[in-house]
């Protein structure tokens, strides 16, 4: 059975066709009712023509309301109306599935983002979620093709580990069982990353990426945070933060580049609805270089600022959401790569330099976002590695796995983590986090 969107690509006029979906709408004429259907596979409805003469037109038909899933067949012909290139002469109308006109909460109109937050289950029916989802699926496509054609291997990381990645105390801790017990014979939780086991597997097969489900336990009630997202970190043996500066750009602009390509028409409604001059700002990211400053710079180029910040901006302190998207948005009004980071801010793992006062870390900024990527070369030599370890108050006795690829030929890496719900925010211009993932998690939210 085709897709509504095959149908409109490619349609089979004077054929027999069938569709399957669900009725945004039914309007009655005299003789007829207009039938709007959408299965969800495109913005578009097909229209459907039910005559009085089918036998179950007074009996069903006309009792149809919004939510009801169908099965048309009939001939495709032709639309005489304005906004549609074709439409469907019924042969038969089944219904599928009832929807209560009464109770149903998705009415044909508009509906506000929030209300939408409170029905998660049916959020999707609805034209925006629907659009969000495709391009989603698309975004997410866009990028394992684009690591895939560059030789990467995709690995699967656990999401239960014993190694806490970011060293800052948000995993969500897998409770001891009713004994006391460790259920693994010791603490665990849910990964904040999976950037340390890549690495082992960069270490082996040179380039790898992973793609999943990734946990922060902090109570943070934001638009811009949730407790579980999705991640994509690609790990380079062999790679120098120059490198990784690299591959981090080309893959945004390549998967937005995509975006053009192949969600065309979901852009436009977003560009419509959601974001005016989406498509602009988005051409502009795909297209031009991306700024450089170091922390230095930007942290000079903030105080400078002819603005008033809610934090003050000084050396030594990570930058804000604020200061992000000032430097990205009024002052090169383009994305922006902050690298060398103060080293006491950053994680023990990025390469530290000759001078001991900053990393080889970078973050890549963007209009309407902030940050969206965040990486570094990370510290190949097993001395300092131990050291900064030390220094982090951590357990070198539970990492020598990880001290090990220090000390059993060791390389130069680096490696970058994409947030990919903030990609999709990205992409879609949605302004609210918990609008561009299925079922949204955050403090006091797990619907279902």
């Amino acid at each position: 059975m085709p897709t509504i969107a095959d149908i409109f690509a490619n349609p089979p006029l004077d054929e027999t066709v069938d569709i399957a979906g669900w009725l945004r709408s039914r309007r009655d004429a005299a003789s007829f009712s207009f039938l709007a259907i959408n299965d969800g596979s495109c913005l578009a409805n097909l229209q459907v023509i039910a005559d009085c003469g089918l036998a179950n037109y007074a009996d069903e038909i006309k009792k149809l309301g919004t939510g009801c899933s169908l099965a048309v067949r009939g001939r495709l012909q032709q639309s005489p109306a304005q906004g549609q290139a074709v439409e469907v002469v019924a042969d038969s109308v089944t219904p599928v599935g009832w929807a209560d006109a009464a109770s149903y909460p998705l009415q044909k109109k508009r509906h506000s983002l929030e209300f939408l937050r409170e029905i998660c289950h049916l959020r999707p029916r609805a034209n925006t979620l629907a659009a969000v989802a495709r391009t989603r699926s698309r975004l997410a496509f866009a990028i394992h093709s684009f690591l895939q054609e560059r030789g990467f291997v995709q690995i699967q990381t656990p999401v239960i580990t014993t190694s806490d990645c970011e060293g800052a105390g948000e995993m969500f801790q897998i409770a001891a069982q009713a004994d006391g017990r460790h259920f693994f014979g010791k603490a665990a939780g849910l990964t904040v990353s999976g950037q340390l086991q890549a690495e082992a597997y960069a270490l082996a097969l040179g380039k790898v990426y992973t793609f999943g489900p990734t946990f922060r336990a902090e109570n943070s009630n934001t638009s811009r945070h949730l407790a579980e997202f999705w991640m994509i970190e690609p790990e380079m043996a062999f790679c120098d933060l120059g490198g990784d500066m690299a591959m981090a750009t080309a893959l945004l602009q390549y998967v937005i580049g995509d975006a053009f390509e192949h969600s065309a028409a979901d852009l436009t409604f977003f560009d419509s609805f959601i974001d005016k001059g989406l498509l602009v700002k988005l051409r502009a990211i795909a297209e031009q270089d991306f700024v450089h400053f170091t922390y230095d710079e930007a942290v000079a180029r903030l105080q400078a600022a002819p603005v008033k910040f809610a934090q003050a901006p000084r050396w030594g302190i990570d930058l804000q959401s604020e200061h992000e998207r000032w430097l990205a948005e009024e002052l090169c009004k383009a994305p922006v790569i902050v690298t060398d980071y103060p080293a006491a801010i950053k994680p023990f793992y990025m390469r530290l330099a000759d001078d001991g006062r900053t990393v080889a870390a970078m973050d890549i900024l963007v209009p309407g976002i902030g940050e969206i990527i965040g990486g570094s070369q990370r510290e190949e030599r097993l001395s300092v590695l131990e050291e900064r370890m030390r220094a982090a108050g951590m357990n070198l006795d539970e990492y020598q796995w990880y001290i090990d690829l220090r000390r059993f030929g060791s390389v130069p890496h680096a490696g970058f983590g994409l947030g990919f719900e903030r990609l999709v925010q990205l992409v879609t211009g949605m302004a609210n986090i918990r609008d561009v993932i299925a079922f949204p998690r955050a403090p006091g939210l797990a619907p279902c």
